[in-house]
Formats: structure tokens, C-alpha cells, sequence
């Protein structure tokens, strides 16, 4: 893990970047359930899930969601900190045993009109399984800092 300054005129879009793979564990689920306090059967209860749809335990979504943005968080930009994240969707049910994988792309860059020292770089964040199905897809926002610098 490094520091490396991107300012916001040096973010392409279109650009991308992919993670190694993940494998979600048992002990990922029982944990995210006993930090979130969701012990919903669909996560929790092997026998019940036998007779649902999926026959199987599905990891949440919300923790798909935290490991897959975690994968993602290799090198810290000091010019640039996470504003948050839009249009987060569940496609398709994790078990346990799946591997994932993220792939982030460059989307859109847009002005932040609260604070003009900055722009909003809009991240595409596509997490698939070891089948390349996208599993989970959402939009991160990073509130990062114009170079200053190059400003004309």
C-alpha cells in the first residue's frame, strides 16, 4: 500500500483497475452477521435454506459490499477521500465458497459545486463471481482535489 496525489485532472475516464480474487467464508458470514446484528435465516440457517430457491446460505449483501469496496482500497490518494456511494444494487446471491472479484472503472467526472477546489470522480464498481457473473454493482463518488498548480 502507497500514497500517491491524482488530482482531479488526472483521472480518465474510462480507465480501470482490477483485484485479485476473494474467497467468502463461513466465518465471514458469522462475523458480518455478529458486527451487524443479522442473523437472518437466508444467511444463518443451512437446513431452512435447503428449501428456499438457492438451497444454500447466501452471504449478505452488505457484506459483499464492504469486502468487494475493501478490494478495491490499495493505494490511498491523499488529494481524493470517499464522498459516499450511489445506485448500489445486488444482482445476484454470493455463497459460501464463491470467490470475487472487482473491477472499478472510471465513469464520469463532474463539478462540485459546493467547494470549486474540487471535483467528483465517478467510480463504476463491478464486483463478479468465479463465474463472471456480476454479482454486485454500484457507483462510488470521490470528492478529490483539483491541482491547484496547473489551474488556469
Amino acid at each position: 500500500m502507497g500514497f500517491r496525489s491524482i488530482y482531479f485532472e488526472e483521472y480518465e475516464i474510462g480507465s480501470s483497475r482490477e483485484t485479485m480474487g476473494r474467497t467468502i467464508t463461513e466465518t465471514d458470514v458469522v462475523m458480518h452477521a455478529g458486527q451487524t446484528g443479522d442473523f437472518y435465516p437466508h444467511h444463518m440457517d443451512a437446513e431452512w435454506c435447503k428449501t428456499q430457491e438457492f438451497k444454500q446460505r447466501i452471504a449478505h449483501g452488505t457484506l459483499i459490499f464492504s469486502v468487494g469496496v475493501g478490494m478495491t482500497a490499495g493505494e490511498i490518494n491523499p488529494e481524493a477521500f470517499s464522498y459516499g456511494y450511489d445506485r448500489l444494487r445486488f444482482i445476484k446471491p454470493v455463497f459460501i465458497g464463491d470467490t470475487i472479484y472487482v473491477k472499478t472503472t472510471i465513469k464520469e467526472k463532474r463539478d462540485y459545486p459546493k467547494r470549486p477546489e474540487y471535483g467528483i470522480v465517478v467510480e463504476l464498481v463491478e464486483v463478479t463471481n468465479q463465474h463472471e457473473a456480476l454479482v454486485l454493482v454500484c457507483e462510488h463518488l470521490l470528492l478529490t482535489a483539483r491541482n491547484t498548480a496547473t489551474a488556469g
